[in-house]
């Protein structure tokens, strides 16, 4: 959930300051209703269009959605912080709710959620309780695990609760992928100089698992997920995608960015099970979620099988990627230099209003 404060000072940085950074954030578009507003994306590449609308009431704001690993065309998605119930809504392709899983912990600020197999071999639901509205005051947070339903039914659940910590100290997130080769998390932060960081490599439900800095990240961050095949991933902003190659490992290499369709408040992303497109979505009741189709210099390089396709095969296939594009754009440097610059800009910003105020 956005602070009021962010969508003002986002705007302002990118209208007046657009900071050089591995994933550089669209222009914004002028409403023409002379309010302060910030961009929302345009109209997402060609072929865009929505794939569904959540019918069911009680999605109003849908912070991150993953396909099921189990259920051919199911999407699992849940409320943001706020007089929401702990339920994660299985939906189907056309936005109905198939289930209902309620957790039986607290709702305190959710803001992801990612579908791989646990160490077990189990296709599992992981939920990211990251989020942080009071700019990083938590001590820790939380992800919240239980294995998929099957068959697919309402289900009151207990699930497995794991504690993170940031070893730079605490800060908002609103982003979380796992790499489906190694099932190694990572969170991105949501600031000015973003920042990617891993997990440890197994995650302890007994300790702290602390998450460490490895790359910087576009501003804004609201969601971030890893291709099928784990050769690519995504992490998109209110306004836009940026896709990287990740097939020598995290993190890998910018491959480029784009705009998403025009929304509210874009918060959630994801690749479809055969890795060819986006899924993106936005809060808001009855929200859409569109289909993003990925242009050629962004897939990767191997098909990848559907839970359907997985199960009726004999063999399963390899997870090939395709080639990276050269070094990694942008880097720490970008974001210090272009920090120090927004800092100037808004500080003179803050001053002029308060002499005129």
């Amino acid at each position: 959930m956005t602070r009021p404060l962010v969508p003002a000072v986002a705007a302002l940085i990118v209208a007046l300051a657009p900071v050089p950074a591995a994933a550089e954030t669209a222009e914004p578009d002028d409403s023409g209703t002379g309010g302060f507003d910030y961009p929302r994306g345009g109209e997402g590449p060609e072929g865009s269009e929505t794939a569904f609308t959540f019918q069911d009431p009680r999605i109003a704001e849908s912070s991150g959605l993953a396909p099921s690993g189990v259920h051919d065309g199911v999407w699992w998605t849940h409320n943001d912080s706020g007089d929401f119930l702990p339920d994660v809504y299985a939906v189907n392709g056309d936005g109905e709710t198939l289930a209902t899983v309620s957790l039986a912990v607290e709702l305190r600020d959710w803001e992801a959620v990612t579908v791989t197999e646990d160490p077990e071999g189990r296709s599992s639901v992981y939920v990211g309780d990251i989020g942080d509205n009071y700019g990083g005051s938590w001590p820790s947070v939380r992800v919240l695990r239980f294995a998929e339903p099957d068959p697919l039914t309402d289900a009151l659940i207990e699930p497995q609760v794991f504690t993170l910590t940031y070893a730079d100290g605490g800060r908002d997130a609103e982003a979380m992928m796992i790499d489906p080769r190694d099932g190694r998390l990572y969170v991105v932060s949501k600031e000015f100089s973003g920042g990617l960081y891993a997990a440890p490599e197994t995650l302890d439900p007994e300790a702290e698992n602390v998450l460490e800095r490895v790359d910087s990240a576009p501003l804004f961050a609201t969601d971030a997920a890893f291709h099928p095949d784990g050769t690519r991933y995504a992490i998109r902003t209110y306004w836009g995608v940026t896709i990287y190659d990740s097939t020598d490992g995290v993190p890998g290499t910018s491959l480029g960015s784009f705009d998403l369709p025009e929304s509210d408040q874009g918060e959630a992303i994801a690749f479809t099970p055969d890795g060819t497109a986006l899924m993106a979505g936005t809060e808001g009741a009855a929200a859409p979620v569109w289909s993003v189709p990925l242009a050629d210099e962004y897939l990767s390089g191997e098909p990848v099988e559907t839970p359907e396709e997985s199960a009726s095969a004999d063999d399963g296939a390899d997870t090939g990627g395709g080639e990276a594009a050269g070094d990694r754009e942008g880097g720490a440097l970008p974001f210090i230099v272009g920090g120090a610059a927004v800092a100037a800009l808004l500080i003179a910003g803050i001053v002029l209003l308060a002499r005129r105020g």
